[in-house]
């Protein structure tokens, strides 16, 4: 799906101008040239990026901006014609994430927005990539191939992070002993399935006070994650 950028510019042949170039490069646009709408289409729509005209008729972009970032919406690049060193660093202390002084070139903006998108785009993934549990005291980074627990790195042995990080995929869920041989060695190992409760213990013994209620025991059936994944 096409990335959706408000441009919020009060100069109407600026406005359009934009507006042409990014439709051009294949984002969907909305426009206004006044602030209160432009808060108003950031309440009411999924806005991907905003460009953002500090000098509006109506709200100092200034409001607008702060209003956005208080919110936790949309990355923001500023248009405006305050060009020295101390508005843009004004403008960046308030959330920009860009910063474009006019005159400026509509492709160069076009750019600025792919790129602010991008790294965006990239810090979410990375976000994302990190799974939360308990509200937060278990954090499991696949990626940095990491587990936190109360902010301390877990030493794990490569048995010990696949059992976790198995029982962390569904948490609730119950692995038996033969699946979790299966999911954290890939293969059947002939009685390796009672030794993944040498495993376990081990585990739990390396999270602590934690540990019996973070990797619970289901008598007959075999273990599951005890905490919830965070939202």
């Amino acid at each position: 799906m096409a990335a959706t950028v408000l441009v919020v510019e009060d100069e109407r042949e600026i406005r359009e101008l934009l507006r042409r170039y990014l439709e051009r490069a294949g984002y969907g646009v909305l426009t206004t040239g006044s602030g209160a709408e432009a808060l108003r289409l950031l309440s009411e729509h999924r806005i991907d990026l905003t460009l953002l005209d500090l000098g509006l008729p109506d709200v100092d972009g200034d409001e607008v901006l702060r209003a956005a970032r208080e919110h936790g919406r949309t990355p923001l690049v500023v248009l405006t014609a305050r060009s020295t060193v101390e508005d843009r660093i004004h403008g960046l202390r308030l959330g920009a994430d860009d910063y474009v002084t006019k005159p400026f070139s509509p492709t160069e903006v076009v750019l600025r927005v792919g790129a602010v998108l991008q790294r965006v785009g990239r810090a979410a993934a990375e976000a994302a990539a990190i799974a939360s549990y308990g509200g937060g005291r278990l954090r499991i980074d696949e990626g940095r191939h990491e587990a936190l627990l109360d902010g301390s790195s877990l030493e794990l042995t490569p048995t010990e992070w696949g059992l976790l990080t198995t029982l962390a995929s569904a948490p609730g869920r119950v692995f038996s002993r033969y699946e979790l041989v299966n999911r954290v060695r890939g293969y059947e190992f002939a009685g390796y399935e009672r030794t993944i409760d040498s495993h376990v213990k081990n585990l739990r013994h390396k999270l602590g006070a934690a540990g019996p209620e973070l990797v619970e025991t289901v008598l007959g059936v075999g273990y599951r994650l005890g905490w919830a994944h965070d939202a």
